[in-house]
């Protein structure tokens, strides 16, 4: 899966409260080595500002809400607004990444196919669209 999609995840809906899960198998298109989660944002403040080389991830708004925009390098931008807990977003590797708009109390779950390694990040937007040229030739 090289492009970024939104992923419904199972609701399993009761009167004592809703449930969802995920499952690398059946609904994440890799295997799971990492996981974070993002919070107490101030407002008006961004994360990410990064891409990756090889490393995928998925993030999903376990509660209240925000925005991530996404570039490919190439001049085409898409803004994905999470704010619900029951899907999420896959964003595959070599797409650079801003999170913003983040409500109070917002908390970001994410897992990646990879674990940390900072050699692995683009962190220079202008060496990341020359990279992703590169990428593609």
């Amino acid at each position: 899966m090289n492009k970024p999609k939104i992923i419904q995840l199972p609701k399993i809906t009761d009167v004592r409260g809703n449930l969802s899960f995920f499952e690398t198998s059946n609904h994440i298109p890799f295997e799971i080595q990492r996981s974070y989660w993002i919070y107490d944002v101030p407002g008006g403040e961004m994360r990410g500002g990064h891409a990756y080389k090889k490393n995928c991830e998925f993030t999903i708004a376990l509660s209240g809400s925000f925005d991530i925009i996404l570039d490919n390098g190439k001049g085409n931008k898409q803004i994905f607004s999470l704010n619900r807990s029951y899907y999420g977003l896959y964003i595959p590797q070599l797409y650079w990444r801003q999170m913003c708009n983040f409500s109070t109390n917002a908390l970001a779950l994410i897992v990646a196919s990879t674990p940390y390694n900072e050699k692995d990040y683009l962190r220079d937007y202008d060496e990341f669209c020359e990279f992703s040229v590169k990428d593609t030739q």
